[in-house]
């Protein structure tokens, strides 16, 4: 990797700390609530279908997701659902903010060793007091330099980063687990980015990307692998 890294940006969610596998849990818990109205899959097709249509307007994260589960109970019982179901729903939501935090394996010693070298910065999608919230459980803040909590992570919102961290592109590397997200949109500005895989990807971040290539892209096995190249 070129010299020219002067600050390292990490992605949160399946990244710092485990996310992902928690709303698979809750969508299989929703789906059991709603048996008796659909099979598993034909419930999974239209909440997926929901999340997109709600994203412009409530974008990412738990929040969102709930809502999406509560109008696609309504849709899929045809207006006729129980409040109490629909209270139940709502408990899902709350648990999962209430998940413990579960940090991914070597992330403090990464942060612990670049810190001492570059400045860190958190660069995510979701809400931002969720966001706030995991950080803080997580008790790795004192790390990071700059914290932006993104509305969605296309090329623009990587360059207003870029302007407020006062950088040029090729003087950032994000590191992240989804290629969509995290890697092509900074790669595409001209920036360094790394891709870190996770088990489980929502199905709205997959790209097929096993033979990408780009002088500025490393692909690694675990997060503890970039310290091999910066």
């Amino acid at each position: 990797m070129k010299n020219t890294i002067k600050y390292i940006a990490f992605d949160a969610d399946d990244t710092l700390w485990v996310n992902e596998p928690y709303f698979r849990q809750t969508e299989l818990k929703f789906f059991e609530i709603l048996k008796a109205y659909l099979p598993a899959e034909e419930i999974n097709n239209q909440l997926y279908k929901t999340e997109m249509k709600n994203l412009a307007d409530y974008g990412y994260g738990i929040k969102s997701f709930v809502l999406s589960l509560v109008e696609t109970a309504i849709s899929v019982s045809s207006g006729t659902i129980n409040i109490s179901v629909i209270s139940e729903i709502l408990k899902l939501g709350k648990e999962m903010i209430n998940m413990p935090l579960e940090l991914l394996d070597g992330v403090e010693e990464v942060l612990k060793t670049l810190s001492n070298r570059y400045k860190l910065v958190v660069a995510t999608k979701g809400d931002l007091l969720d966001q706030e919230r995991k950080l803080n459980k997580s008790n790795l803040a004192s790390y990071f330099h700059h914290i932006e909590v993104m509305s969605d992570k296309q090329e623009f919102n990587y360059q207003n980063l870029i302007k407020h961290l006062d950088i040029k592109p090729n003087e950032l590397l994000m590191i992240g687990n989804s290629m969509k997200s995290d890697i092509l949109p900074v790669l595409a500005i001209g920036g360094y980015a790394a891709h870190v895989p996770f088990h489980t990807t929502w199905i709205h971040e997959v790209v097929e990307n096993s033979d990408f290539e780009h002088n500025f892209f490393y692909k690694l096995q675990s997060i503890k692998d970039i310290l091999k190249h910066v």
